[in-house]
């Protein structure tokens, strides 16, 4: 896998978490235990932190970035999905960020929240608890409220994937 230091950064890497070796990570970033990195993506945490809580899958070809003003902190049980990109923002627990989606610099996502794919979240945004937004500046969906626990099966098959690919990956060239 390509982890990497930059200076006096150092990637911290539960030892219970997962990046597969193909995804990248580099500088100040923190994984948290049962986490998983897939493949393809890249967390780069040069100019501040990125902290990836417990629980949370960054699947494939996801870029996660930050700002000397905007760090990201992503909390647990978070399904962020393909091809997504954060950068700077504020993801609390329980949260789905849908494939291809956009959440910029300052932006905060409450607990609960689904990021519909393909939506862009822009600077300084803010989803409320609970609630969806899609679009193109994303925008509320109104009168949909997320049920608790919606993806925790999604979370579940990420922490049991990251058995299945320590026991059994393997390389053909």
């Amino acid at each position: 896998m390509a982890i990497y230091a930059l200076g006096d950064y150092t990637p911290q890497i539960h030892p219970d978490a997962y990046v597969h070796p193909d995804a990248t990570v580099i500088g100040d970033v923190r994984i948290g235990a049962f986490s998983s990195v897939w493949p393809q993506a890249v967390l780069r945490g040069d100019y501040g932190r990125i902290v990836v809580d417990e629980r949370t899958s960054v699947q494939d070809g996801t870029v996660i970035h930050c700002t000397e003003v905007h760090p990201v902190h992503i909390g647990s049980s978070c399904v962020i999905g393909h091809n997504v990109h954060i950068e700077g923002a504020t993801i609390a627990d329980d949260c789905l960020i849908a494939s291809g989606s956009v959440v910029l610099n300052g932006s905060i996502v409450e607990k609960g929240a689904i990021v519909g794919a393909g939506a862009v979240v822009s600077f300084d945004g803010h989803v409320r608890e609970r609630t969806m937004v899609l679009g193109v500046p994303a925008r509320e969906r109104v009168g949909h409220v997320v049920p608790e626990q919606a993806w925790a099966f999604i979370v579940e098959k990420y922490v049991q994937n990251i058995g299945l690919y320590r026991e059994k990956l393997r390389r053909l060239d």
